[in-house]
């Protein structure tokens, strides 16, 4: 029985015409297909572009902060002045604005505009009528004014800053204190040195070969009654030469007396009660006369100037628990005789100025001179540093008052101070260290990259050291030996190991895993030894069992059987490290290790950071190499095995070989892992920037530095941007690595290309 259709024909169709399929032909499905390839196709393509775009970005933002550490200092003539004709300068100081300067003269002290109007002599009522025959500067602005009358006359100078209608008005003046009777008979102070010391003002003159030292006590009572105190001493001083040189640091710890045939002397003043000659050192060639004695900003670093030119630093060292002076750093030498030095306030930099009108900063923590200028052609007779570090102020013999802007941000950095040993204050020998802040306002920042460099790769070693075998090892087994079924459960759980946030791994390695090895330490050494001895001891047993009770353990299971021999064992290491310990060890390993080797044990050390370290980067090697060994050819291990070659040869000689390309890859990627760890390292070691490749000592990696520091660096400022540096260097590692960690794949592709 035929159905009615419901067309009838093409009449009845809406519109006439033939009817269409209702599912799509074949040809509209492929094109669909291939619309679907070509957008995912460049969505994949658009998404790599945009990653390697922003690792470049990232790269880009890296080297444009890094980038002014690379750029050299820089000066410019600003505007200056001239001082009346007939007036001959000893001295000079600035105010921080660099609007005024202080000259000192015979006469007084003139205060010049620097821009051009007429300078004004300041009051100063005790000078009656002496005349200045030296004048010093000290870097904090005080001025001391040696008279003809045998008294030192302590002027401070400076400015008071006002805004009237909001704007600044720099009104210069100096402040007079009480002149202080140096020489009783009247002779004139030529060569002094005044100190403004912590409890009151020391001074040490010199007439020929006479040194005289004076200490002034200030004590105020608690009626508000202020009282002086004057000591005077002649401290033993024995020389060859007349003295022309001075330098007293504010301690009063040690004076230094420069002489005519070239040497210097220190006086011990440690114990001020029994002052000493210490020792006498050769400064300058030839018995060149040294002319200038400065110290730096802290008193720790003495500058030498000679009458050649010559411009070196000296230091105070503790060797073998003896002071001793040594020099430390030699500058480029000036053409002419030093005249003057002056340091600068907020770092180790000072300006040296000789008898031709050079002019010649330097850094004294680097020892290398980085600007040089020509206030003329005549003799400087005194230099001023601005107290910001940004300008200079120089005074010629001819009335000339030179100033100059100085642009230097970063005086600190050179690749010296960043990656060689550098002679630090304080220290017996160049070294090197990072310590980028300290307690005081004369604290000797210290860049060095290279202890931070080393910990990252001491802290990768040993993490590699722990993961390496385990992880390849147990991806050999699993892959070649281990039971499906069981394989489908380790597998797993390995990878979920990846998940574990960094965080929680440090926080236990700190908190739990440092204390609990510090215990065991000495079990934990033979643990290896003692767990592979009853694997082989439990390898022979399993051999002497018959056939019959073997074979009802199922194949691949055997590491079953394993796990409670391998807590045993570590659980026998263990006891038998107390035994030692207590009967070769002295009962305390540490000690042992410290009066015997010299080792000392930090609670957070490098197998700490190894054993946590190494358990993160466990995984990733595991699971790559796990996948490389898994992918190759079933018929590889087929034919070896047919050939008549063992499962454990098979796996070696066979797999391992093919798989070895993948296997370098998950190194590699583990290495990268372990280089770029932050929280583990910062949680779990000591985070000090020591070099040592001690397993019980701590040590601080690029990652863990940059996180401490970076977010109280001030911005734009040099530890700012050396941290910056290092993030540049933990870049440049990583991407060198991997690049030659790609080279080394393909090449073993290339080798083994036959077995795929």
């Amino acid at each position: 029985r035929s159905r009615p259709s419901a067309v009838s024909s093409v009449a009845d169709l809406p519109g006439g015409g033939p009817t269409r399929s209702a599912r799509p032909g074949p040809l509209s499905s492929a094109r669909r297909r291939l619309l679907a390839d070509r957008v995912a196709s460049r969505f994949v393509t658009l998404s790599g572009v945009l990653i390697i775009a922003a690792i470049l970005a990232i790269l880009f933002v890296i080297a444009a902060v890094v980038y002014p550490l690379l750029l050299p200092p820089s000066s410019a003539e600003a505007p200056g002045a001239k001082l009346p004709p007939g007036v001959a300068p000893l001295a000079v100081a600035v105010d921080e604005y660099r609007e005024d300067a202080f000259v000192a003269t015979a006469g007084g002290i003139l205060m010049v505009h620097l821009g051009g109007e007429e300078a004004r002599p300041a009051e100063l009522p005790a000078l009656g009528e002496a005349k200045v025959v030296r004048a010093v500067v000290q870097a904090d602005g005080l001025m001391a004014l040696g008279l003809s009358d045998g008294r030192i006359y302590p002027v401070r100078t400076g400015a008071e800053v006002t805004y009237p209608d909001g704007k600044r008005k720099v009104e210069p003046g100096v402040t007079p204190g009480e002149p202080l009777l140096a020489d009783e008979s009247g002779r004139a102070i030529a060569v002094f040195k005044y100190v403004a010391g912590p409890d009151g003002p020391i001074a040490v003159y010199a007439v020929e070969r006479d040194l005289t030292l004076l200490a002034v006590t200030e004590k105020t009572s608690l009626m508000g009654e202020s009282t002086r105190e004057t000591t005077r001493e002649r401290p033993p001083f024995e020389a060859d030469a007349d003295v022309t040189a001075l330098a007293l640091d504010t301690r009063g710890q040690d004076v230094f007396a420069g002489l005519a045939d070239g040497r210097i002397v220190r006086i011990d003043r440690m114990d001020p009660s029994a002052p000493r000659q210490a020792e006498t050192v050769e400064a300058a060639p030839n018995g060149t006369a040294i002319t200038e004695l400065t110290y730096l900003n802290g008193d720790r670093t003495l500058v030498v100037g000679d009458a050649l030119g010559g411009v070196s630093t000296w230091q105070v060292v503790v060797r073998n628990e003896a002071r001793s002076v040594a020099r430390v750093n030699v500058f480029e030498a000036h053409p002419a005789a030093v005249t003057s030095i002056s340091p600068s306030r907020r770092d180790k930099g000072f300006v040296t100025a000789d008898a031709k009108g050079g002019l010649k900063i330097h850094y004294g923590t680097t020892g290398k001179t980085l600007l040089r200028m020509q206030a003329g052609t005549a003799p400087v007779a005194g230099v001023a540093f601005a107290p910001k570090a940004d300008g200079i102020v120089a005074v010629a013999a001819d009335g000339a008052v030179k100033h100059f802007s100085v642009k230097n941000p970063h005086p600190e950095v050179t690749w010296r101070s960043l990656f060689g040993k550098v002679w630090y204050e304080g220290y017996p020998e160049p070294e090197y260290v990072w310590q980028s802040t300290g307690g005081t306002d004369d604290f000797e920042a210290k860049f060095s990259l290279t202890p931070l460099i080393y910990g990252t790769l001491k802290g990768t070693f040993f993490a590699l050291l722990v993961a390496i075998p385990l992880a390849l090892l147990a991806a050999l087994y699993t892959s070649q030996f281990m039971h499906p079924s069981l394989r489908s459960v380790v597998k797993p759980a390995v990878e979920i190991m990846a998940a574990l946030p960094s965080v929680v791994l440090g926080f236990i390695a700190g908190l739990w895993l440092a204390p609990m090895l510090e215990r065991i330490v000495p079990g934990l050494v033979l643990a290896p030894f003692v767990v592979t001895a009853l694997s082989v001891l439990a390898s022979w047993a399993w051999g002497r069992i018959p056939s019959g009770i073997r074979g009802r353990v199922p194949h691949g299971w055997e590491v079953a059987l394993l796990v409670p021999l391998v807590v045993g064992g570590i659980a026998l290491a263990i006891w038998l490290g107390g035994l030692a310990e207590a009967s070769f060890l002295q009962g305390d390993y540490r000690q042992y290790l410290l009066k015997v080797l010299g080792v000392t044990y930090d609670q957070r050390n490098s197998l700490v950071v190894g054993i946590a370290m190494g358990f993160a980067v466990i995984p990733i090697i595991f699971t790559v190499a796990e996948d490389s060994l898994s992918s190759v050819p079933p018929g590889l291990a087929a034919g070896s095995l047919a050939l008549g070659a063992t499962r454990w040869q098979t796996a070696l000689r066979t797999v391992l070989p093919t798989a070895s390309p993948g296997i370098f890859s998950a190194i590699m990627i583990g290495f990268g892992r372990a280089v770029g760890e932050t929280m583990i390292v910062l949680m779990a070691t000591g985070n000090t920037p020591v070099m040592n490749m001690s397993v019980f000592s701590g040590f601080r990696a690029l990652s863990a530095n940059i996180a401490v520091e970076l977010p109280e660096a001030p911005v734009g400022g040099t530890l700012f941007r050396v941290l910056f540096l290092a993030a540049l260097l933990l870049f440049v590692m990583t991407f060198l690595v991997n690049t030659a960690a790609e080279l080394v794949r393909l090449r073993l592709r290339r080798k083994y290309r036959t077995f795929e």
